[in-house]
């Protein structure tokens, strides 16, 4: 998958998520999607390549980076809680997942009365 595919998936799906907003709080070279002014993801090419950073388990992310040389700690972001994925073996369903999974993660952390969605019954089962 090629830079502009990554972002564009990952763009798409953030779009559709409920209660999403894109910004431009960092300048006009990072697009970053919000939920309920929460940063869920965030892109740019300022590093050269196209690149998207989302929020992740620990665990998953650790997974995540193990099985594949694309994902990466989070650029500019805490590096437990956040990877970056970069163009290569990725496939459409892994990253719309990981930018659902990122959103949830940040629905989860809002109070009830400003959530969305309910985490436990958005989307597929988990």
């Amino acid at each position: 998958m090629d830079g502009a595919q990554l972002q564009g998936i990952a763009q798409s799906r953030a779009d559709e998520l409920p209660g999403s907003e894109l910004g431009h709080p960092f300048g006009a070279e990072w697009d970053v999607w919000k939920v309920r002014g929460k940063v869920f993801m965030l892109q740019t090419a300022v590093t050269g390549d196209p690149i998207l950073t989302v929020k992740a388990h620990p665990a998953d992310a650790q997974s995540l980076r193990e099985a594949h040389e694309c994902i990466t700690a989070g650029y500019h972001m805490d590096k437990r809680h956040w990877i970056t994925l970069r163009p290569g073996d990725l496939d459409a369903q892994l990253v719309e997942d990981v930018v659902t999974e990122s959103y949830l993660l940040v629905v989860e952390g809002l109070p009830r009365r400003l959530r969305p969605v309910d985490p436990s019954t958005f989307g597929p089962t988990r």
